[in-house]
């Protein structure tokens, strides 16, 4: 998959006011880093490209380095006949200048001129000669970016120990002025962004709540919720219990918290919760499941889904962990249908560990942790690790077959029971 990045509202670059962790920078940095090629976009000013856009790839050369051996495309537009020819000259030449290093695809243009007769009323371009270039450049993009990817080879298997569990990086919804992890980090938070709250409408893309009636529904959902940001900050739980009395224990105090200080880092937890997020933002795999058996056969059966979610252009926004106790569901069914559970003389599951065969096991998703609800006592015993490098750019490709994934580390499923 191909991103197009919007600049957006990226201040201008000056090293006497360093904003490479501001909001606008770090936002650009995840996106490119978690695409597989970028198609710039460029007018043509005085016969070079914007001063905007020369600032930008200053900031992503400056002390991060995202667009180092990213393939781009370079496309343009000017009202003249001219297509934008010497800004993309302009532009390639610092795309490919030492500390930017970006893979610029060679010998091939896409010059748009007279752009202010070139597109209809719904923005749509006119001329059928046209649109076949631009359409033959982007899928000679997209082979080139797969060539690209397989001359690099496979994703080393120990990449997801790349994955930053302090949340020191940010998104483009974070929320600066409060520190991850405070206690009361949601009254600051929402003192500081003017939240909606109480009787106040929020609207959604299918309707129109109030902000009560939204914790009232979600709350009445019959299954526990988690939301972790793509940053791995933890923001939100429906408190629908007490601590104590749910399957994965919550507490008010932990939305805002890091990922390392929600996990206390036991028998290598750490890595198990990385190779989760990796897995689900690499999209090896959109969702996959553990089951926990907590109580005797047929009595409870608990399962901790991991579900990747993504906005509306398909870009990974973080996890929507939902825990739920099947077997009232399935005691239901059985008791609607007369049907009856019974064993399988040729299973080779062991029922009591929740796990496949060893080597089943091992060609499956990695196991993952269940114990996200640590206590406090538990997490505050456990100091937040330095912060590790951001994840390297990955493979959104859905057309990349099976076989060539990288084969995961195997997982101590136990590792993260709760107890």
């Amino acid at each position: 998959m191909v991103y197009f990045v919007d600049r957006g509202p990226v201040p201008m670059f000056s090293e006497d006011d360093d904003q490479t962790n501001g909001m606008a920078v770090q936002y650009l940095k995840h996106r490119i880093e978690n695409a597989d090629g970028v198609i710039m976009v460029t007018p043509e000013h005085n016969h070079t490209t914007t001063a905007a856009l020369k600032s930008t790839i200053e900031w992503l050369s400056y002390k991060i380095h995202p667009l180092e051996d990213k393939p781009v495309l370079i496309v343009g537009a000017s009202y003249f006949t001219q297509g934008s020819s010497r800004a993309q000259l302009d532009l390639r030449e610092i795309l490919e200048a030492p500390g930017v290093n970006a893979l610029v695809m060679p010998g091939n243009e896409f010059l748009l001129g007279n752009v202010r007769d070139a597109f209809d009323d719904n923005g749509n371009l006119k001329d059928g000669g046209t649109i076949n270039r631009l359409s033959n450049l982007l899928i000679k993009f997209s082979k080139w970016v797969n060539v690209l990817k397989a001359l690099k080879g496979p994703e080393p298997a120990d990449a997801y120990k790349n994955e930053d569990l302090t949340a020191s990086g940010k998104t483009d919804t974070t929320i600066e002025g409060v520190k991850p992890g405070d206690p009361d980090w949601i009254e600051k938070a929402a003192k500081l962004t003017n939240a909606a709250s109480g009787k106040d409408y929020v609207k959604l893309d299918a309707g129109i709540l109030t902000v009560d009636q939204l914790n009232w529904f979600l709350k009445s959902i019959p299954a526990e919720l988690t939301y972790v940001d793509d940053n791995n900050q933890f923001l939100y739980y429906n408190h629908k219990a007490p601590a104590e009395k749910m399957f994965a224990s919550r507490t008010p105090q932990q939305p805002g918290s890091p990922m390392s200080a929600v996990h206390p880092d036991k028998r290598n937890v750490h890595d198990h919760v990385k190779q989760v997020i990796h897995t689900l933002r690499t999209g090896k795999t959109d969702m996959f499941q553990l089951a926990e058996p907590v109580d005797k056969k047929n009595v409870k059966w608990v399962v901790n889904n991991y579900q990747a979610i993504h906005d509306e252009d398909n870009i990974y926004r973080g996890i929507n962990e939902i825990v739920i106790d099947f077997w009232p569901i399935i005691k239901k069914y059985l008791e609607m249908t007369g049907q009856t559970l019974v064993d399988d003389p040729n299973s080779k599951v062991d029922a009591n560990a929740s796990a496949s065969t060893k080597e089943e096991a091992a060609t499956e998703a990695p196991a993952v942790d269940a114990s996200a609800s640590a206590s406090e006592s538990e997490t505050e015993s456990q100091p937040a690790p330095a912060p590790a490098t951001q994840a390297p750019a990955v493979d959104a490709d859905a057309s990349a077959s099976e076989e060539d994934a990288p084969a995961q580390p195997e997982v101590d499923a136990d590792a993260s029971a709760s107890k």
